[in-house]
């Protein structure tokens, strides 16, 4: 006597599986880590010397956080996989390159703006303590006033993190094989009629997007809870 198995996986499952996964999540947490590395680098350094006194510098930094916290994201992608190979042939980018690019010009004027306020939040008299041990602005800032602000920005670069997470799906615009861009190609195969294995119109869309919804989900609302957590022990 057979017994029937408990779930059926139909053949389809499989491969489409193994493409989203072993490709499209791998581009997706690579672009998302590169951009938040750098982003927290150019950010924090850009966010500490706009309070410095010196209007040159404050004035070209506030330029750079305003522009690319006021353009649209995917203006910016355009911008730099479309018109930058334009100005000058080694400007011409990957998809997945140019969309870690553009999430870091992105993700860095946040972080510009966060730290800026989390350094001016810092009271005087700390600053003042540490010039009275003998500490200049770099050391003052390096061991002293950034040590103290870092704990008020990791709830930022917490929410960061999902935001860069989530705009990683524009890549999927310009053809980069993030997990989006994966989801999609595979309900386009699984709808072409020239496979034989598939009826014309074996449509999966409803299946394999929502696999692509659970795996953000899956991949965000930790992140989500963490940030929340974070802004109630250290903010």
């Amino acid at each position: 006597m057979t017994t029937m198995p408990l779930l059926l996986i139909p053949e389809w499952v499989g491969p489409v599986w193994d493409y989203m996964i072993h490709v499209g999540l791998p581009a997706t947490l690579k672009v998302a880590a590169i951009a938040l590395s750098a982003s927290t680098l150019i950010g924090i350094t850009f966010g500490t010397l706009m309070t410095i006194n010196f209007l040159p510098t404050r004035a070209l930094i506030r330029g750079y956080i305003e522009v690319w916290r006021g353009v649209p994201i995917i203006v910016t992608l355009f911008l730099v996989y479309f018109a930058a190979p334009s100005i000058n042939s080694a400007l011409e980018f990957s998809p997945l390159t140019a969309g870690t690019i553009t999430l870091t010009l992105w993700g860095s004027a946040q972080i510009a703006e966060a730290t800026r306020g989390a350094v001016r939040s810092i009271p005087r008299e700390q600053h003042e303590a540490a010039s009275a041990l003998g500490f200049g602005w770099i050391g003052r800032h390096l061991y002293v006033i950034l040590p103290q602000a870092l704990r008020r920005l990791l709830p930022p670069l917490v929410s960061l993190l999902v935001g860069i997470i989530l705009n990683t799906t524009l890549i999927q615009v310009i053809g980069g094989t993030e997990l989006l861009e994966t989801a999609e190609r595979s309900v386009e195969r699984l709808a072409a009629p020239t496979p034989p294995e598939f009826t014309p119109g074996d449509i999966k869309a409803f299946q394999i997007y929502g696999a692509v919804m659970v795996m953000y989900f899956l991949l965000t609302f930790p992140l989500t809870r963490l940030a929340a957590y974070l802004e109630k022990r250290l903010v």
